[in-house]
């Protein structure tokens, strides 16, 4: 009989497979509309680990749902400013002026 642990490490596999594989075969002119998107949706696994962290009975999962909720606000907050680097890259320059 196959272990919970044993199936959550084989879809854990699977989905860092398939999402090597969606990530590489997307145009780079999608990338920054793409990553705020994604960035948006990624705010749900915060209200996911404020939940397991606000409900947790023990306290090893008190402790791993506050991490969550650190790791998981570092990865939008840092996904928005890269995002917003990005689309300062195609700012335009306004034309017209002399150059210093």
């Amino acid at each position: 009989m196959i272990g919970p642990l044993l199936v959550g490490v084989y879809v854990f596999v699977l989905a860092m497979f398939v999402g090597w594989q969606v990530i590489t075969k997307v145009p780079p002119t999608l990338h920054t509309p793409l990553m705020s998107g994604s960035n948006a949706i990624s705010g749900i696994s915060i209200v996911g680990a404020l939940v397991i962290a606000g409900t947790a009975s023990d306290t090893l999962m008190t402790v791993l749902g506050v991490a969550a909720v650190a790791l998981a606000t570092v990865n939008v907050v840092g996904g928005f400013v890269v995002t917003d680097r990005m689309l300062k890259m195609f700012h335009r320059r306004p034309s017209g002026g002399s150059e210093d």
